[in-house]
């Protein structure tokens, strides 16, 4: 895949700067993208209308001259590393070493991300290169238009997600309830981190893997981000939120379900009905020229014309629908663009979540999320999971 940087050229125009610079190591999303390799340990990458590569060892050096997209490729050793160690010392040779990184493409100027460490950018001042906060992230702003091949890649690791789904599903559909109102599958009590494991199991072979999922019950429900523990009981609802990454691209997928084994309460099923209902508004919103906050609008209004509260209607609350409506998925399972009161606006190629909720302690939580792309004429959603509150 090869990024469109005319945002970058014109970014660096504008600030007068010779080029841009990261370092980092792969798994800081905008290094991976911009170099097009992947590296356990940092590296710094410089763009300045071409990508050039410098790595302290020769370790990865053939893998990057091979696999990266950069024009060039060099190490410390090649800026006359062990000479400069010999007359400053190890920390002060590497900053000359980056200097001379720098100067032998004429960059006297940089942008750097928003994070970027302290250490490289007053070595490089010490030797005269002019450092610049880029405070706006232009390559994280960039990275959120996909290109079709992106889309793609978001799309497989979507299909891997709807498999960890089912065989999450199946877990409950197919477990018996106690006396005492838990589940049990084959003879055990089923556990939030039993249906964890059955996801990442399938995920692994699917090619996607994931450090954390969720699967809550009850009042662990009511927290959006509260991972689950425990046994899982019948009559709650349980939110499953998967959002695996595929190992061969990096690219995520982002889908959450809520089930319920046995007989929902009233207010559960109400709950659920309402929110298909928050994410078909949004969806009716979801087009090119629209903006984030029209589409978080969108939910909020259904929730707030059934008398629920809403962030929007009250910035205190803590309960009712208390976080944004969606957000950007790609090389970061949370990434721009935001579907929020602060959300711009979308453009063909963005890649989003849509996942209204309502949540209360006394209640539990429930939370549906489907991801699509936003197109020319409209959007296309890439979920194909069935939705359905009792299993």
């Amino acid at each position: 895949m090869d990024p469109d940087l005319s945002a970058l050229d014109a970014y660096l125009d504008e600030r007068d700067a010779d080029g841009y610079l990261i370092d980092a190591d792969s798994e800081d999303s905008d290094q991976y993208y911009l170099s097009g390799f992947d590296a356990p340990d940092p590296f710094l990458t410089l763009y300045d209308g071409e990508t050039h590569l410098l790595f302290p060892r020769s370790l990865e050096y053939g893998r990057a001259t091979r696999e990266a997209r950069a024009e060039t490729v060099q190490r410390y050793v090649d800026f006359d590393h062990a000479e400069l160690v010999e007359e400053f010392g190890p920390e002060e040779a590497v900053s000359h070493v980056f200097a001379a990184f720098c100067e032998s493409y004429g960059v006297e100027s940089v942008a750097v991300p928003p994070r970027f460490p302290l250490k490289t950018a007053d070595s490089l001042r010490a030797r005269g290169v002019e450092v610049t906060a880029d405070t706006d992230g232009i390559v994280t702003e960039i990275r959120a238009t996909k290109t079709d091949e992106e889309v793609e890649h978001v799309r497989t690791a979507q299909r891997a997600n709807e498999a960890s789904m089912a065989a999450a599903e199946a877990l409950l559909r197919d477990a018996s309830v106690t006396g005492e109102g838990t589940l049990e599958y084959d003879g055990e009590t089923l556990t939030s981190e039993r249906v964890k494991e059955e996801i990442e199991v399938t995920l692994l072979r699917h090619g996607c893997s994931l450090d954390e999922t969720i699967v809550a019950c009850g009042s662990d429900a009511a927290d959006p981000h509260d991972r689950g523990s425990g046994p899982l009981s019948a009559d709650e609802p349980i939110i499953v939120d998967i959002f695996p990454r595929d190992k061969a691209t990096k690219y995520h997928a982002d889908m959450t379900r809520t089930f319920c084994v046995g007989d929902p309460s009233e207010t559960v099923r109400e709950w659920y009905d309402l929110t298909e209902r928050a994410m078909d508004a949004a969806f009716d919103a979801l087009e090119p020229g629209a903006t984030g906050e029209d589409v978080h609008d969108a939910v909020c209004d259904v929730y707030e014309d059934a008398g629920m509260s809403t962030l929007r209607s009250d910035d205190r609350t803590e309960t009712g629908f208390i976080h944004s409506t969606g957000h950007g998925v790609g090389l970061d399972v949370h990434e721009l663009p935001r579907l929020s009161p602060a959300g711009g606006e979308l453009e063909p190629g963005h890649v989003v979540t849509i996942e209204p909720g309502l949540y209360d302690p006394d209640v539990g939580g429930v939370r549906i999320e489907d991801i699509a792309v936003v197109t020319e004429d409209g959007y296309e959603n890439l979920t194909d999971y069935e939705k359905r509150l009792v299993v």
